[in-house]
């Protein structure tokens, strides 16, 4: 299996969001870790290592899908990608909307995130 990817715009785009997402997740973690007033943990704080989680399972999944001899086995894997892509995004929309001094930043990632949307649309196309 070959771990270089054919498609090196996606690939470094996705690692470009990991990076972010890791940073913005960072940021987020300290408004988020403190406990509400009635004593409950802030929900968002679980969206933050889900951006984390789906942003680092990017790249492995362009890895796999353009490493697949069938090209059933190659969409299945572009599929997976495609899910997790709009999983981050969602996850991205309900940050924005938390009590958070980083909005802009989740915003920064979003946008990124639909950037790497439409070259993922056109890599899905060349599979």
């Amino acid at each position: 299996m070959n771990a270089s990817p054919k498609n090196k715009i996606l690939y470094k785009k996705a690692l470009e969001i990991l990076i972010l997402s890791k940073s913005v997740s960072k940021y987020l973690v300290h408004d988020f870790s403190a406990l509400e007033k009635n004593g409950n943990e802030n929900p968002f704080i679980y969206f933050t290592g889900d951006i984390v989680k789906d942003s680092d399972s990017l790249v492995p999944e362009i890895i796999k899908a353009e490493n697949q001899i069938f090209q059933n086995d190659r969409l299945k894997h572009a599929c997976l990608l495609e899910n997790l892509t709009n999983k981050l995004y969602r996850n991205c929309e309900r940050l924005e909307h938390s009590e958070s001094n980083g909005k802009d930043f989740v915003k920064l990632l979003r946008k990124e995130v639909k950037k790497f949307k439409k070259l993922q649309r056109n890599w899905m196309m060349s599979l």
